[in-house]
């Protein structure tokens, strides 16, 4: 928000707060109300906390046996590319895959690390999400 005013800040029709962050907001979707106290205007904005891992171990213990981004099993349409450190597509994934379990063509891929190209799209709305992951062996 911009502009001279005194705004309220409120999470998912929760307790109102003069502060603009939110701590220990859960991933997925959340709607953002302002309102200026004055009485003046209010905005509503629908959002998407997303998280992705910074890393993952493929050694079927039970724990970060994939990898996928946290929270894009709640938004249809986004895709999730894999790349290794030369720009070879590796692995596509849906939002609704399961994750990349550190293979390529049936063989283990060595342990690096990884780019993804994230391609969020929920209705109208859509942006990208570039970084890198390590993949632990």
């Amino acid at each position: 928000i911009s502009g001279i005013g005194n705004y309220m800040y409120i999470l998912d029709n929760g307790v109102p707060q003069s502060s603009n962050v939110f701590y220990n907001v859960t991933l997925g979707p959340h709607t953002i109300e302002v309102y200026d106290l004055n009485g003046c205007a209010s905005a509503i904005k629908e959002i998407v906390i997303i998280d992705a891992p910074l890393f993952f171990t493929p050694n079927q213990d039970g724990q970060n046996d994939t990898w996928h981004i946290t929270g894009v099993n709640q938004i249809p349409g986004t895709i999730v590319y894999i790349f290794d450190r030369y720009g070879k597509l590796l692995k596509t994934l849906t939002h609704s895959s399961p994750g990349w379990d550190g293979t390529y063509n049936g063989q283990n891929m060595p342990s690096s690390d990884y780019w993804f190209l994230a391609k969020v799209k929920k209705g109208t709305i859509s942006f990208e999400v570039k970084r890198h992951f390590t993949l632990k062996r």
